[in-house]
């Protein structure tokens, strides 16, 4: 009961932000009503930005003084956390409702955006338009970008090479990441930028020309990475007929129908999470300095590495595996309320729960959910991930030290992956890292067509701290 009365207050709450987003005349979302039949994506870019341009500028001039907050000393030594320091146009994260996609919520975003003509999950290619333009495109739209992804996803030789310089044994995203790296040679922005013919107001069209060959790229170099590990290097090549999620499944190895659609829906879900994450920040931060989007990239993936982000997925998964190994599938809510307390005893967290910024059930998680009690309602993995959600909460608050006792995101994409046979769980945070390239080369884009500064904020030392709190008695 406890999950459901979460999911009813998270409907609640979708449904209060819609009626006051209607209310913001200056949003970005009124983009979604406006339509178009120009199939070409950069095009649409070219109408957008020149307005996007001025509203910046716009602010800037007339508002550029006011104060957003005020910041702490608990905020300086605290990792900077919730302190409002960025603009990222792509998304935005509610403590309590979740992420918003230029606007709109994960399941508008399941209702409006194409699917594929054989499933009902979104297509990643329309949350990319969505991304860039604001607008919900058309199945034609979405057609056309599918077919000019494929079309860019040729990958050199010398990347393969890159890769296969690494022992087999390393871990995914450090291969995953080295072939992103060694993408970067055929940089356009770099090519640009080192000829010095294009002005810095163009800035963002060899940076668009690099995002779409880098988001096209991912997929063909993950998959290597995850058959030269796991099954035995022989490679899958693109099926240029296919849709970018489905395409990314069949390569890896993966093609019945719901694999396919949980591909796309995974893709599109974990694309974007607001900038101030490690990956997201880490991408801007270095893409401030005018990187190109495979160095940015690549710095996003390795803060993606992490264990306190993307790595966690992983975590997920070998945890729920460690408790069926030591109590069995068929564990009774007593037994796993011991588990977890066996494990936060021994100073261990329980993975995939607690969020930095959420607050609230991660709706990631409740559409996920969702796709599993439509397809595999009676796992014996999925089961278990139900009874955590009853035992873990009530557990993490009787412990006080938790502000956020709910799932995310990674506490349930392990267990969907591993029923359609993907179980390499070292291999999970490689997926989270090809969908974050939509969102992370999209806020790049952007970061160069409206001219963002280099970022630079200010440190200071804990002798500083102790002279400036001195100075205030």
């Amino acid at each position: 009961m406890v999950f459901y009365r979460g999911v009813s207050a998270i409907s609640r709450l979708r449904s209060r932000a819609v009626q006051q987003s209607s209310l913001i005349s200056n949003s970005v979302r009124w983009l979604q009503m406006q339509s178009s039949s120009e199939l070409d994506l950069k095009s649409q870019m070219r109408e957008l930005i020149p307005e996007q341009q001025d509203r910046l500028k716009k602010l800037k001039s007339e508002h550029g003084k006011v104060q957003l907050g005020n910041i702490t000393v608990d905020k300086v030594l605290g990792g900077m956390r919730g302190m409002t320091g960025l603009l990222w146009e792509t998304s935005l994260l509610d403590a309590d409702e979740g992420i918003r996609f230029r606007g709109m919520s994960i399941p508008e975003c399941q209702k409006v955006l194409p699917s594929a003509q054989s499933g009902e999950e979104p297509l990643p290619e329309g949350l990319l338009w969505l991304l860039l333009t604001g607008k919900v495109p058309s199945k034609e739209q979405v057609n056309a970008l599918s077919k000019e992804l494929a079309h860019r996803a040729a990958v050199p030789d010398y990347v393969y090479k890159a890769i296969d310089a690494l022992p087999s044994t390393s871990h995914p995203m450090t291969q995953f990441a080295s072939g992103v790296m060694a993408l970067q040679v055929e940089s356009e922005f770099q090519k640009a930028y080192e000829q010095g013919d294009v002005h810095k107001s163009k800035f963002w069209e060899p940076t668009y020309e690099d995002a779409l060959n880098l988001i096209a790229r991912v997929p063909v170099v993950a998959s290597y990475v995850y058959r030269r590990m796991y099954k035995d290097g022989s490679i899958i090549p693109l099926d240029d007929s296919l849709d970018y999620g489905a395409n990314f499944s069949h390569m890896l190895g993966y093609d019945s129908p719901q694999m396919k659609e949980l591909m796309r829906l995974s893709v599109t879900i974990h694309s974007d999470h607001e900038g101030g994450n490690v990956s997201a920040h880490a991408g801007h931060l270095v893409g401030s300095a005018l990187s190109d989007p495979y160095l940015s990239f690549a710095a996003a993936l390795n803060g993606l590495a992490g264990p306190l982000h993307g790595l966690a997925n992983q975590e997920v998964l070998l945890w729920i595996k460690s408790v069926v190994e030591e109590c069995g599938e068929n564990i009774s809510k007593e037994q796993l309320k011991d588990y977890v307390w066996k494990t936060l005893n021994s100073g261990k967290v329980v993975p995939g729960y607690g969020h930095g910024v959420l607050r609230k059930t991660d709706p990631r998680y409740v559409c996920q959910r969702e796709f599993a009690l439509k397809h595999l309602p009676d796992d014996p993995l999925f089961q278990l991930v139900s009874k955590l959600y009853e035992v873990v909460p009530p557990i993490l608050t009787e412990l006080g030290k938790v502000k956020n006792p709910w799932p995310n995101v990674d506490a349930h994409s392990g267990v969907l992956l591993n029923y359609y046979g993907l179980t390499e769980a070292r291999y999970y945070t490689v997926l989270f890292g090809v969908s974050r390239s939509l969102g992370i080369c999209s806020q790049l884009i952007w970061d160069r067509a409206l001219g963002l500064p280099l970022e630079r904020p200010k440190s200071v030392n804990m002798e500083w701290l102790d002279n400036f709190m001195r100075s205030k008695r």
